[in-house]
C-alpha cells in the first residue's frame, strides 16, 4: 500500500484577547469538520460548539454562497479553517446607534 501524501492546513479560532492558529496534516478528502475535530482546538476552548458552530475558509462561510457546510467541504492544502464566534450585538442595532450618535453631532 503506498503512503497518502498529507496535506497542511490551519485551523484558527479567536477570542478578544487569546488568538490561536494550529497547523495540522491532514489527509486528502478531509473536511473542515473532521480538521477541527483533529486539531484539537476544542479541548482549548470548550466553549466551541462543533456541532452547531459556524465556519468559514478565509472569510467565506460554510453552508453559504455556494460554499459547502462543514462536515461535506473538503479542504485543499493550505486551506484556513475559521471558527466564528457568535455574534454579541446585532449589527444592525450597531448601525442604529451610529446613526443616532451622527445625528446627535449634527
Amino acid at each position: 500500500m503506498k503512503d497518502i501524501e498529507l496535506i497542511t492546513v490551519e485551523v484558527a479560532y479567536a477570542l478578544p484577547h487569546r488568538q490561536q492558529l494550529l497547523a495540522l496534516k491532514v489527509a486528502p478528502g478531509t473536511t473542515a469538520y473532521e480538521a477541527v475535530r483533529q486539531s484539537g482546538i476544542v479541548q482549548q476552548f470548550p466553549e466551541i460548539d462543533l456541532e452547531n458552530v459556524k465556519m468559514g475558509i478565509f472569510g467565506q462561510a460554510l453552508g453559504t454562497k455556494g460554499l459547502n457546510p462543514p462536515k461535506t467541504y473538503v479542504l485543499e492544502a493550505g486551506d484556513r479553517v475559521e471558527i466564528y464566534r457568535p455574534l454579541t450585538v446585532d449589527p444592525k442595532e450597531i448601525r442604529k446607534r451610529r446613526a443616532a450618535k451622527a445625528s446627535q453631532g449634527n
